[in-house]
């Protein structure tokens, strides 16, 4: 199974209907029966979700939204420091609230004009094929739970605020969106789970932690970087390597620490050239390929 898979809390239904979210020991809100409360509320309105229906709203606690705008400022302030150009353009069109957590719906309000993307909610982790197949459609599949208050700065999960700040800051720009099609019309080609984790190992390495060179400066457009205040600051620390799709999808990385080895483009136009030429052309045979070509 693919890497990130062990970030979602597991989320279950009983046979009684009652869902819970399952916070490994270490979350921050693991003893917080208020939090976990809340947090199976969310992800069963989540689960209850038909594509065509109303996106379910979520009425945000007091302390929830204070989160969010502790992070939105801070993470604000980052990105004018570390974020590409391309991605400081695309998040100044799509201008999200930093006052308070937008609801999918209003996400998808300030998105779809810009790149046709909108937003469905997600319980937890949405299965490899489903999550990037759906890029094809222009849709993506977001959770709508908030980071535990006492850590507001940390989250061990994919939260609103990675789904949110990191990923459709980077969908508003028409460019990256573009690949994100490209990767899920590759998602209807492949039929093998190997091919498939070959897919999500360099969307890892490019959309979710890839960096750029402008100006002379190391710069982030991944997704996963632009949401996570402590990595931001890191990844310039890391082993820079030229784009080479055959390492990113070969690589054996380790998502619960900061990432020792990033993938740098030159440009952003690279990213479209080397990146997105590969989810375009990719087949069932990219991996076989691959193994051949690194011996």
């Amino acid at each position: 199974m693919f890497n990130e898979a062990q970030l979602y809390s597991p989320v279950t239904r009983s046979g009684a209907g009652d869902v819970t979210v399952h916070l490994s020991d270490e979350h921050p809100g693991v003893h917080d029966p208020d939090y976990r409360a809340r947090r199976n509320a969310i992800a069963a309105q989540a689960l209850d979700y038909t594509p065509g229906n109303p996106v379910p709203r979520v009425e945000y606690t007091a302390e929830e939204q204070e989160v969010w705008r502790i992070v939105s400022a801070e993470l604000a302030r980052k990105h004018r420091k570390y974020a590409c150009a391309e991605v400081l353009e695309a998040s100044a069109r799509l201008a999200l609230p930093e006052d308070h957590i937008p609801q999918l719906d209003e996400v998808s309000a300030a998105l779809t004009p810009l790149t046709g993307f909108s937003y469905v909610p997600a319980a937890g982790l949405v299965p490899l094929r489903e999550f990037f197949g759906s890029f094809a459609d222009r849709i993506f599949h977001s959770t709508q739970y908030i980071r535990h208050h006492s850590a507001p700065l940390y989250t061990p999960e994919p939260d609103a605020v990675h789904e949110i700040i990191g990923h459709a800051n980077q969908i508003a720009s028409p460019r990256f969106a573009a690949i994100y099609e490209t990767v899920g019309a590759a998602v209807a080609r492949l039929s093998t789970d190997t091919a498939l984790k070959f897919l999500a190992d360099v969307f890892w390495f490019s959309l979710e932690f890839g960096v750029v060179r402008e100006r002379g400066e190391i710069r982030c457009y991944g997704a996963g970087l632009l949401s996570s205040y402590g990595e931001i600051e890191e990844f310039r620390h890391a082993d820079l390597r030229p784009l080479d799709v055959v390492a990113m999808g070969t690589a054996t990385y380790d998502i619960t620490h900061y990432q020792p080895v990033l993938y740098c483009a030159e440009s952003v136009s690279e990213i479209e050239d080397v990146i997105g030429t590969f989810f375009a052309t990719m087949d069932d045979d990219t991996p076989l390929r691959a193994a051949a070509h690194s011996h």
